[in-house]
């Protein structure tokens, strides 16, 4: 007859082995797409800076700044990730680096959205004076300003960090795994950052949605361009989804804190694992897939880069086993 305490034991195993099978499998799941968003990503970039028509409009010039901010926060989204499924936990001055760059693009991608969106509606509201009013000139300044806007909410929270005695510490290697809420280390940061957070959202909602509703009025006029107007409103449709999402990844962590408390931690993990996918990564790759599907300009380059890309990652993965074979593609 089998022991009771080694049949506990066994089992106790085999529950830990297949939690840790389970972990292992979802975060390939969601490496997978995080790696595919930034290819797509990358690819968007560099077509963005490949042709003058990209370089010298005023509404891709918005959407490289917007794709460059969602990039950067995917791939330090990533990197937290996997030092968390690794179990690796960071000093507080690395963590405040990664935190803080965080910080930075998670207030620009809103406000060049808002950027995007004005610009839409200047073009279907006031189409005889569009050229006037958004120039290469007046797009470069917008987006210093929505950069210095962000950088001086970065200052503004290092110094409140700074005001956390550190010396008081034995050690500065973090009990917890980095992330922006390990790092509201007062109650005085707490509240600055939520409140922040909400008028920027807000805000940024506000006018989104007034041009959304000016672009449909428009289009509803007889001297309006029909298909212009159409297209610009479902752009504009499109952007809210982006902020309702965008809006949704700041709440991605206080909401995980608040399900830890009245579920298992398998179940935990697994809902992790759908909220990182379609609130984290999903909103950041949605750019590129409106305007790499939707824009006639984008499409044809953007498709022909993913496939060169492809070709040329599929021609480095054959080696061949004899003699030497030369392979030449006419572009």
């Amino acid at each position: 007859m089998q022991n009771p305490r080694q049949s506990n034991t066994n089992t106790t195993v085999v529950v830990q082995y297949q939690g840790l099978l389970e972990l292992v499998l979802f975060s390939v799941l969601s490496t997978a797409p995080s790696c595919v968003c930034l290819f797509i990503n990358g690819t968007m970039l560099i077509v963005l800076r490949s042709k003058p028509v990209f370089r010298e409009t005023s509404r891709y010039i918005l959407l490289y700044n917007l794709l460059l901010a969602d990039t950067v926060l995917l791939a330090q989204s990533q990197l937290l990730y996997i030092l968390a499924a690794c179990r690796i936990r960071l000093t507080y001055p690395v963590c405040g680096v990664l935190t803080m760059l965080a910080n930075l693009t998670t207030v620009i991608s809103p406000l060049t959205l808002v950027m995007m969106c004005l610009e839409r509606y200047v073009a279907v509201c006031f189409p005889l004076r569009h050229t006037s009013i958004i120039t290469i000139r007046n797009t470069s300044v917008a987006i210093v300003v929505v950069w210095a806007f962000s950088s001086l909410n970065v200052l503004f929270c290092v110094l409140l960090l700074l005001n956390f005695p550190f010396g008081d510490l034995q050690s500065l290697q973090m009990t917890d795994f980095c992330g922006k809420e390990s790092m509201l280390l007062d109650q005085v940061s707490d509240v600055y950052d939520k409140v922040f957070t909400y008028l920027v959202f807000l805000s940024a909602g506000v006018t989104v949605t007034f041009s959304y509703i000016a672009v449909v009025v428009a289009a509803r006029s007889v001297s309006a361009n029909k298909d212009s107007a159409r297209k610009a409103r479902n752009t504009l449709l499109l952007h809210v989804v982006q902020l309702g999402l965008s809006l949704s990844s700041t709440i991605h962590n206080p909401l995980l804190i608040a399900i830890s408390k009245v579920l298992d931690r398998i179940v935990i993990v697994r809902i992790q694992i759908v909220f990182y996918v379609f609130i984290i990564i999903f909103p950041r790759c949605l750019s590129a897939l409106i305007y790499g599907i939707r824009d006639q300009t984008i499409r044809p380059v953007l498709m022909y880069s993913l496939c060169c890309q492809w070709r040329r990652s599929a021609l480095l993965s054959v080696v061949p086993a004899k003699g030497k074979v030369t392979i030449q593609i006419n572009h």
